[in-house]
């Protein structure tokens, strides 16, 4: 699969404003390793190569385990290896990147209301749409995985 066309170069306005968003999220409170996670879960669900090889390499320097990447598409039957946090994380990304299917749920969204505030729900809302934006982007385009 060739690359179609480079977005950055075609059309750097909307790239500009995808990294700006890109910016807002190295402000927000999440740690690396939770926006990797959603970063990762994302991916999987979007079937992105250029996405996971990105972000599965930056979690690994940001001191994830090999285990718990390899596990993650399955990490509701390993539950023992995430955090409730981490778990709320995932639920939310899961159904946000799925939104047809039911949406942000009302008992994953108190489940979220547990453990983290207004503002960094909106946070966490924010990191799994771009993440979504960007894997759509680099599907639709086939920017090809490095090697």
């Amino acid at each position: 699969m060739s690359a179609r066309l480079n977005i950055a170069n075609v059309d750097s306005a909307a790239y500009k404003a995808m990294l700006g968003l890109e910016g807002y999220l190295q402000t927000i409170s999440l740690n690396h390793i939770q926006k990797e996670l959603i970063k990762i879960r994302a991916s999987q669900i979007n079937k992105c190569a250029f996405c996971l090889d990105m972000h599965t390499k930056d979690a690994l320097k940001y001191g994830e385990t090999t285990q718990r990447i390899f596990i993650l598409n399955g990490w509701r039957e390993a539950k023992d290896f995430f955090t409730e946090e981490e778990q709320v994380l995932l639920a939310m990304t899961e159904e946000i990147t799925l939104i047809s299917d039911k949406g942000l749920t009302e008992e994953t969204f108190q489940k979220a209301k547990q453990y983290f505030d207004d503002a960094k729900i909106a946070q966490i809302i924010m990191a799994i749409v771009t993440i979504n934006a960007w894997n759509r982007i680099a599907v639709s385009t086939h920017i090809e995985v490095p090697k």
